[in-house]
Formats: C-alpha cells, structure tokens, sequence
C-alpha cells in the first residue's frame, strides 16, 4: 500500500468553479451515449419520458439540497458525512456503503462501452483488454493529482458537450414528431415503472461533485456555482439527446441492431447511420468523438469513488489504510486502487446491465438518506453555518426525497432479483460493521 505522509487528513485544495462544472457534466454525460435507449423496450417513448421528467424533477430539487450539505459539511465522504452528522454514524454507514456501491459499480459499465467502441476501430483486441487497460490508466492519472485529473476531465467533457451539439444539429433537421408517438406505450402504465433505472442513468453520480469538496477553493462559492451550472447543462442535453435521437425513424430504430431484436448499446451511431449510412465521414468522426462522453464519465466516477472510500477508511469504518493520503501527490491512492481491483472484478463477470442496475440502487439509496438528512439537520443544527440554503424548504428535499422512495419501491417489484443482491451486500455490510466497528467505537 502507498505510504502517507504523516498527513492522512489533508487533501489539496485546487479546484474552482469550472472545474467542478467539468466534473459534474462530465460524472454523468456517458449517460447520454449509451445505456437510457435500454429503457425503451419497457415504457416505450411516452413511458420513459414520463420516467424521465420525474427524475428530472428529483435530481433538480436534490442537487438544490444536497448543495446545501455540501456547502455546510464541505467533506470528502458527501452522503456519508451527511448521514453521520445527522442521523449518527449507523446511518451514515448505511449511506455511504450505498454511495459507495453507486459510484464502485458504475464504472465498469462504461468501461465495457469504451472497451467496446474502441474494437469499432481494433476488432481484433478484445473488448475486456480495453476495459481493464482503460481502469489502469485512469486510475493511474487521478493517483498523480486531483488538478490533473480534473483538468483532463474538463477537456474531455467540453469535447463530449460539443459532440452531443453536433449530433443534435445533424440529426434535428430529420426529426418528425410522429417518430415520437408511434408505440409510445407499449406495456402501459407499468412500462413507466420499469423504465425508471435507464432514467436515472442520465443523470447518475452527478452528486460526486459533493466528494471533492474538501479540494475545492472557497467550497462555500464554488461547490454552488458548479453543482448548479452542472445539472442545468445535464437537463438541457438530456432532452435535447432524446428527441434528436428518437426522432429520425423511432424508438425502436436506437434499441435493436438492424434487422435483429438484439438490443444496442450505441443509440446514437444508430441514429447516425440512418441518416449518413455507415460508410460516411460524419458518422465515423462523431462515433470516434463519442468516446470521450464515455472517458469523461469513466475517469470522473472513478475520481468520486476514490473519495467516497478514503473516507470511509479514514473514519475507521474500513482498514485505515484506505484512509491514507500518497505522500507525494496527496492523493487517496490507497482507495483508488482497491476501487479498481474491485472494478475489474466486475467487469470480468461480463454482466454489465445487471451492474448499472445495482448501481441505481445505491443511488437512489443515497438519494434518500441524504435528503433525511438535510430535514433533520434542519432541526437539529438550525445555528450551522449555512453558505447555502435550499430555496422552497422544505418542498424541495420533501419532494426529492418522495421521487426518489417511489422510485427505489418501483426498482425492487420489477428486478426483484437485483433488489435482493443489492439489500443482501448491504445487510452483511451493516452486521459486520456492527461486529467489527461500532462495539469498538462504544468501548472507546
């Protein structure tokens, strides 16, 4: 393990404004390039933009409340911090062991995407050598430096951002309303519910801009200015990624490989190549520029679950070891590392969409935890200092905490399987930290 430098709390404060909009976009904006067009089988158009407007009312009243925690507890660990200070250190165990299954197991998803655009180009490597290549060299980087590894993801976001306004004004002039409403329901109601994970994958882990607080120049300022131009920018181009998408020929055109019921996880060279072919210029530079929405959201995930687990070890409720700063780069190089063996483990077993699933779960989890949270600190702590508060207290965090409930029971009726997955590693999480933590935190 990496030794620290007698040092183990301090983490380099270099990142402002800008850069936090970098890495909230670019958290996120692989959300935009795969994954969401596998909701459309199960709510069709109508069912998941319906799924769609509702976590997009959850995220922007979240992302109001979880600012203002941020804000006020400017600490690495976010929800965990959050839940610990609020609702004692039980639950914030519980919190951040959701936090951390979000952001441990989102990565490998995407990774197995750039593995999967890159052998577009290389066939004969495969897609795993890729993916794992990718976790080494983008765990390498974040290990060098916080200001590094942001500087990077804001250069690959502003080219992901620009690509996305590229294949919207490619596509938009081929866009007919009547693509939207063909077979917009078609499992009914019910298909809404469903379609709630792919939802959520547009905007998921936009909240580890809170994990980087504790590196962030002026928190109180900047981490507001940056979370809040980040979900902004995330809306505008989720909507303007679906309808462009959707309407060229279809939603079934951006799900099924031609002339196949094989489901793709490339909807937008689909959407492409109706209009250019597969032999163009334009659709093989916006399929090569893509992969940097995927880098983006890759290597900024993998930065936020470095500290997600640095303070859990640091906090004593995973081997302090984890909690342990690189002498040289004050990094958590420790975490960044057992984060990646664990990644790579994933990825191995090949079972991607049943990952980002579970990684919805811890999400929403989060979600719900850290919005109790802010109501109860509300009460219990009405004199902390408060940089920013939560317009419309306490409709906004209310409101997101009751999305965010419905959605998580909707997720458990209709993937019952991964719902048991998900609650099983929580509960043997929770008894071993009660054996092996909390009786001796009592003691002492």
């Amino acid at each position: 393990m990496t030794q620290n430098s007698g040092n183990d709390g301090n983490l380099k404060r270099t990142l402002g404004p800008v850069m936090l909009w970098g890495l909230g976009v670019g958290y996120v904006i692989s959300g935009m390039y795969f994954g969401w067009n596998l909701g459309l089988p199960e709510g069709g158009t109508l069912g998941l933009a319906i799924a769609t407007a509702f976590i997009i009312v959850m995220y922007v009243t979240f992302t109001f409340g979880y600012t203002e925690l941020a804000c006020a507890i400017p600490r690495a660990g976010g929800a965990f911090d959050y839940a610990d200070r609020a609702l004692g250190r039980r639950w914030g165990f519980i919190g951040g062991m959701a936090q951390n299954i979000e952001f441990i197991f989102a990565p490998p998803a995407i990774a197995y995407a750039i593995g999967a655009y890159f052998q577009t180009w290389f066939p004969e490597v495969p897609v795993l050598n890729i993916a794992i290549l990718a976790y080494v060299v983008f765990t390498g980087i974040n290990i060098l430096g916080v200001k590094a590894a942001a500087t990077l993801e804001l250069v690959i976001t502003v080219v992901a951002v620009v690509e996305l306004l590229i294949f919207s004004g490619a596509t938009l002039p081929h866009f007919e309303f009547q693509n939207l409403t063909q077979n917009a329901l078609p499992h009914g109601i019910p298909g809404i519910f469903a379609a709630i994970p792919f939802a959520i994958w547009f905007f998921l882990a936009i909240e580890g801009v809170a994990n980087v607080a504790e590196e962030t120049i002026n928190p109180q300022r900047n981490v507001l200015i940056g979370f809040g131009s980040a979900i902004m920018t995330l809306v505008v181009l989720c909507i303007l990624t679906f309808i462009s998408a959707v309407g060229v020929g279809g939603w079934e055109t951006v799900v099924y490989k031609p002339g196949t019921l094989e489901t793709s996880d490339s909807p937008l060279p689909m959407a492409l190549g109706q209009i250019f072919g597969q032999s163009r210029f334009m659709y093989h530079l916006l399929i090569t520029i893509g992969l940097a929405g995927l880098v983006a959201s890759f290597h900024g995930i993998i930065l936020a679950a470095g500290r997600a687990t640095f303070e859990f070890g640091r906090v004593g409720y995973l081997p302090r070891e984890l909690g342990r700063v690189q002498a040289r780069f004050k990094t958590p190089a420790n975490a960044l590392l057992v984060n990646m063996t664990i990644g790579i483990t994933a990825l191995i077993t090949g079972r991607t969409g049943e990952i980002i699933t579970l990684a919805c779960f811890g999400a929403l989890s989060l979600y719900i935890i850290s919005m109790v949270s802010l109501l109860v600190l509300r009460k219990k702590e009405p004199n902390l200092d408060r940089p920013f508060r939560v317009p419309l207290y306490p409709v906004f965090p209310i409101l997101a905490l009751v999305i965010a409930t419905v959605a998580l029971v909707s997720m458990s009726i209709f993937y019952p399987w991964l719902a048991t997955i998900f609650f099983g590693i929580m509960g043997v999480s929770f008894a071993l930290f009660l054996l092996l933590v909390d009786i001796n935190l009592k003691e002492n």
